[in-house]
């Protein structure tokens, strides 16, 4: 079976590194391609970045681009085509939800080609969401279904999905923080920027519900910084994000490095140095996906500032509480979770196993 995998930003390379492991583990039974569309330009994604995760670097990067959605789409379809071209995958592997994920399986159907889709089923129910509409899209015409928890499987079922189709396996995100767990907490971040363990908080922030209105982005620091008067919040800062606070006149909720208390912004990390901040964080604040899922395996409790999430089981059964943008929520998340009020529980095979399960599904199919 020859395999082409696609990824386009550096969360996809954590979803696909286990199973990449793997298929390189058998080359003679399983050629295989990765291929890096560039939609997200990440200067982290350096030689280091691959070796410190054991992940090989892609044989093919299309460097495409970011744009609009519609110019980043566009752009993949058109790169990624002859590359299938060329190497005539029996499979195209796709990771998560975002534009790449999307094009590269629409292309690899034009030509006939399979397509198995990692992460497959999870759901918002918001369809302003570009990644809600990247997930039905790929779904619709995947032939392969991997999905993450229960949940998804249902949700596939219900919207039609043959049962054959849709084959539970567990988490690949939570694979990669199992195997590398123990690499990052030697870095002992904690100690390089001067934390106490488990008295500080962490804070990812980006999604444009959250950054682009001024609004909304000032309501939202100030009620984190009232818990920066308490503890230490690390914030490495998306670009993006950063421009806003700059664009709005919102710097002054952000403290320098030499406050000891206070939101302190910081550089953008990289994946075993967030999480070696994560595992011993007090709490995490995001508007991310992956930190919901990350956070519930380590038992931290996670504050996700979104009215919705895809990933319902970090609610369900994990750490996560989902507070939206109003600053009343987000306070009274904060003293919630602060407070413990909530027995956690790992979701059902999140136990580092699921790329071994999605190879059983390829060797059977070969």
């Amino acid at each position: 079976m020859r395999v082409l995998s696609v990824v386009g930003a550096r969360p996809n390379f954590m979803k696909a590194a286990p199973l990449v492991r793997l298929l390189h583990a058998r080359p003679n039974e399983f050629p295989h391609l990765l291929v890096h569309t560039g939609q997200h330009y990440d200067a982290r994604m350096s030689e280091s970045f691959f070796d410190d995760l054991k992940i090989p670097a892609p044989d093919v990067n299309l460097e495409v681009g970011s744009g609009s959605h519609a110019e980043t789409t566009g752009r993949v379809m058109i790169a990624i085509e002859p590359v299938m071209a060329e190497f005539r995958p029996d499979l195209v592997v796709v990771f998560g939800d975002v534009n790449s994920t999307m094009a590269a399986a629409i292309t690899a159907k034009k030509l006939n080609v399979a397509v198995a889709h990692v992460e497959a089923g999870l759901r918002s129910l918001d369809r302003s969401m570009p990644e809600e509409i990247n997930r039905l899209c790929t779904d619709a015409i995947a032939d392969l279904l991997f999905t993450t928890d229960r949940i998804a499987g249902e949700n596939l079922l219900r919207e039609g999905h043959p049962a054959d189709h849709i084959h539970f396996v567990g988490n690949l995100m939570i694979d990669t923080l199992v195997a590398f767990r123990d690499a990052a907490a030697a870095m002992r971040m904690t100690d390089r920027l001067g934390l106490v363990p488990g008295g500080f908080a962490t804070l990812t922030l980006h999604r444009p519900s959250n950054v682009d209105d001024a609004d909304t982005l000032r309501g939202i620091l100030e009620a984190i910084a009232e818990l920066g008067a308490e503890m230490p919040i690390l914030f490495p800062v998306h670009p993006r994000t950063r421009k806003r606070i700059a664009d709005f006149g919102l710097d002054r909720f952000l403290g320098g490095e030499g406050r000891e208390n206070g939101i302190r912004p910081v550089e953008p990390l990289g994946y075993l140095e967030f999480l070696s901040l994560n595992m011993s964080a007090r709490l995490a604040l995001t508007d991310s996906g992956g930190i919901q899922e990350e956070t519930t395996v380590l038992g931290v409790p996670c504050v996700t500032l979104r009215k919705n999430t895809e990933r319902p089981i970090t609610v369900l059964e994990g750490t996560n509480r989902l507070v939206g943008s109003s600053p009343k929520r987000i306070r009274a998340g904060i003293a919630e979770a602060l407070a413990g009020a909530s027995t956690p529980r790992r979701p059902e095979l999140w136990d580092g196993h699921a790329a071994e399960r999605v190879m059983a599904v390829l060797e059977r199919d070969r």
